[in-house]
């Protein structure tokens, strides 16, 4: 078999002839894959590549068509008929986009399968934490992903039939996507009838050579951008796509590894951009849900469209580099499956706070003890 093989030279082979191996992490192929493949994270490969069939074509796919290269060729010197997905799983979804248009099934989903479980939702984080007022003109950031996207068809759904007039851009910052990347997210936005404002930046040139933490300095630049590019076009607000399990990680990562109490706020003022707030609508909404909307609708996102991901082998939820919001993902669902309310008492523990029975507090950067006034 030849070294590598198209999206459209796949399509056409016999389903029966060959196995696609998906080599990404169990949370990419998860939010996304190709039909019929089997997925083997790299650092599975070596043990279970001894389980392929010697009959059958063996096709590896990675996210970009890189790392999955090496695998396939390891595959051929070991006498197996092997070839790599040119382009990875981004380009197949690229052609895949190409010949769909389903943007009103969509939204007919939206209104009646998941009316419950995510629109309604969504509403009522709008009600209960007045989250948009009459006149306001919000900047609905899109990164491409799952929650940002459908965030985006949910401002449309509140937008057609809002009570009161309220003004929104769809906005998409480029910090420096391959064009492969910036195409799947066109062409999502395209699928999903969004039409996206984008702005171009170049966020990754500027931290790629950052070895500590280069993720946390890029969140904090995307957010400092996207604030100053919606002040231009107009904005007072932007809105992010949070869910409900990011709101009760951050509350569990800020109690074990920052020693505090503090919760990812549903809305809060700019500090940096005067008359600018930032809203999360999608705070109620639970990811699971996200992603049943996504099977649902067969819709495909990429995890991260960040050029890191191109090439690393470390950054792999599921693997042997784990980040502190994975670890504590993982140790809400173990609690949860000894009891389900476990992910709704976090969220309500910031609720319910109860200042009589804390050491000390803390607001607007003064610290209040329980001995203040203690024998008054």
């Amino acid at each position: 078999m030849n070294a590598d093989i198209t999206a459209r030279e796949l399509g056409k082979l016999d389903k029966n002839t060959y196995l696609l191996i998906d080599i990404r992490d169990s949370a990419a192929f998860e939010l996304g894959h190709i039909d019929g493949a089997v997925n083997i994270p790299q650092n599975e490969f070596e043990e279970k590549k001894s389980t392929f069939p010697k009959d059958k074509d063996i096709i590896v796919c990675c996210k970009s068509g890189i790392i999955s290269r090496d695998f396939a060729d390891e595959l051929c010197d070991e006498g197996y008929s092997a070839a790599n997905l040119a382009g990875g799983y981004v380009q197949w979804l690229a052609e895949k986009l190409e010949h769909e248009n389903r943007a009103e099934e969509i939204e007919k989903s939206i209104r009646k399968k998941f009316h419950r479980s995510i629109f309604s939702k969504f509403a009522r984080a709008i009600n209960e934490y007045e989250l948009i007022k009459p006149g306001d003109k919000i900047a609905v950031c899109i990164s491409g992903g799952k929650d940002s996207m459908l965030m985006a068809k949910l401002f449309q759904e509140i937008h057609r039939h809002g009570k009161f007039p309220f003004e929104l851009v769809f906005l998409v910052m480029d910090p420096g996507y391959s064009p492969e990347n910036r195409a799947i997210i066109e062409g999502n936005a395209k699928l999903m009838n969004i039409p996206i404002t984008v702005f171009e930046t170049n966020i990754f040139n500027s931290v790629y050579n950052v070895e500590n933490n280069p993720c946390y300095l890029c969140a904090r630049m995307r957010r400092g951008y996207l604030y100053s590019k919606a002040k231009e076009l107009g904005c007072n607000k932007i809105a992010l796509g949070h869910h409900f399990d990011d709101v009760i990680e951050t509350i569990l990562m800020g109690m074990i590894y920052g020693g505090q109490v503090q919760t990812m706020m549903p809305k809060l003022h700019s500090d940096h951009f005067e008359g600018m707030q930032l809203i999360r609508p999608m705070y109620l909404i639970r990811e699971e849900e996200i992603k049943h909307w996504c099977r649902y609708n067969d819709l495909h996102f990429i995890q991260c469209a960040c050029r890191f991901t191109d090439t690393c082998t470390t950054c792999d939820p599921d693997g042997r580099t784990v980040s502190k919001r994975m670890e504590i993902k993982r140790l809400i669902s173990v609690l949860a499956k000894g009891n389900p309310q476990i992910e709704k008492n976090i969220f309500r523990s910031v609720e319910s706070v109860n200042l009589s029975k804390v050491i000390s507090y803390k607001k607007d950067g003064e610290i209040h003890s329980f001995l203040d006034g203690y024998d008054d």
